[in-house]
């Protein structure tokens, strides 16, 4: 387990931050990478074999950033009568394998499963968290705790209505995400200054685990996940109290939260089959590229779980 003091410079323990607070945080934000040239760029190369959908647009110029184009890909012989299959990555945008996961399934293993599916990926909801390296938005505002009608943050609420839009049924989301180091030093305290609370929970699994669906967890469906990517690296193990981040284990490698309840993007569809993935980059046993492949493993795993029980 990994303890972290929970000091932050900006405000007063103990007190909820506020404007001034919030704007303090927002100045001290600098691109540090582009969503322009590591995810569009890729996303018009594969426009040869996917249909490319602006969704909407996160109007970030006016707090000094960019105007980011929201998009997603999805397959073009789309048929209403086939169950879909929704990948979305890069909620928070400082997550790196979650971005480049949904990137690479769509590059490696993506064409294989448009016959059976209509596959839709969105792969990265927050650019401007992409860009900055963020948890949050640009208004201290986390996009995975925004699944909700109306949402506070409009990276959510702009994929929850196309998704909302495009009928058919949908049997899957697996939504792409890690667990790093900077929880500890950066994004914890920041909630726990932001909020003014105390944090009390400094773990960090080392390895792969999934956050399943309370109302639903699906569990042959999450082993079925976990036994693809423990092909490409190691699964977490719980904690000395049978936890991985301060909650209960469900079954090995995978807790369960209440998706809807929490705003979570794992609520955005109401599919059948649901998961976030979370892998540990910072692991000693993993690399950056390990866990590209772990994303894309997760995927696998489960589109080859639902193609077995859905009948396509």
């Amino acid at each position: 387990m990994t303890t972290e003091s929970s000091t932050y410079p900006i405000g007063r323990p103990g007190v909820p931050w506020g404007a001034e607070e919030k704007n303090a945080w927002l100045n001290e934000q600098t691109q540090k990478r582009s969503y322009f040239y590591d995810v569009l760029a890729v996303v018009e190369r594969l426009a040869e074999d996917f249909d490319v959908v602006q969704y909407g647009e996160l109007a970030y110029a006016e707090y000094g950033f960019a105007d980011y184009p929201l998009v997603l890909l999805k397959s073009k012989n789309w048929q209403l009568e086939k169950p879909t299959v929704i990948v979305t990555g890069g909620v928070h945008g400082y997550e790196t394998s979650g971005v480049h996961g949904a990137l690479r399934f769509l590059q490696t293993e993506a064409l294989n499963y448009t016959e059976q599916f209509n596959v839709l990926v969105a792969p990265c909801i927050s650019p401007w968290g992409y860009e900055t390296i963020n948890r949050w938005n640009p208004e201290t505002t986390d996009p995975n705790r925004s699944f909700l009608r109306p949402s506070p943050a409009p990276e959510a609420a702009q994929i929850m209505d196309y998704v909302a839009a495009i009928g058919g049924k949908i049997v899957m989301h697996i939504d792409l995400h890690e667990t790093t180091d900077t929880d500890n030093s950066e994004f914890r305290p920041a909630l726990a200054a932001r909020d003014g609370i105390v944090n009390d929970n400094w773990n960090i699994p080392d390895g792969f685990y999934l956050v399943g669906d309370s109302q639903d967890p699906a569990a042959a469906f999450q082993k079925s996940v976990l036994d693809s990517v423990a092909k490409v690296t190691h699964i977490a193990e719980a904690d000395e109290s049978g936890k991985l981040i301060g909650v209960p284990l469900a079954q090995f490698g995978v807790i369960n939260y209440d998706g809807k309840k929490y705003g979570l993007c794992m609520g955005l569809s109401g599919a059948e089959y649901v998961t976030t993935t979370e892998v540990y980059p910072d692991s000693a046993n993993a690399t950056p590229e390990e866990c590209i492949q772990a994303q894309v493993a997760a995927i696998v795993g489960g589109l080859n779980y639902v193609a077995a029980h859905t009948g396509s």
